[in-house]
């Protein structure tokens, strides 16, 4: 038997590693899946919801990152003597836009994961 150069054969191949196995790995799947993440990222922090209470006279507009972009109150609902039940509808419209929010959230999210419920993207 002759004396090899001491250099593994599969180390000499083109791109190196062993045969018939890409050196990239999951990486493009990897990229791929980081890509599709941002844009929905970017379409949720452009997309608004609307949120509202007392028969719309409360209107909370909501990005859809979950921030509150504005809220709408009609003149009627402003009652000096009774300003608990204008905070009671603020509360309500923007748990309103709030679940709306989520939903388009998860329906955004969903749809890239596969449902998997993925901890820590705060979808759940």
């Amino acid at each position: 038997m002759a004396k090899g150069s001491g250099n593994n054969r599969y180390l000499r191949r083109a791109g190196g590693g062993l045969p018939g196995r890409s050196s990239m790995g999951g990486g493009n799947a990897l990229a791929q899946a980081q890509e599709l993440l941002a844009k929905a990222q970017a379409e949720l922090a452009a997309a608004t919801v609307e949120g509202t209470a007392g028969g719309g006279a409360v209107r909370v507009t909501m990005s859809g990152e979950q921030k509150i972009l504005g809220i709408r109150l009609e003149p009627e609902v402003v009652d000096p003597d009774d300003v608990e039940m204008l905070q009671d509808l603020i509360m309500a419209a923007i748990a309103d836009a709030t679940q709306k929010a989520a939903e388009l959230q998860q329906k955004s999210f969903g749809a890239i994961t596969g449902g998997l419920g993925l901890p820590g993207l705060g979808l759940g």
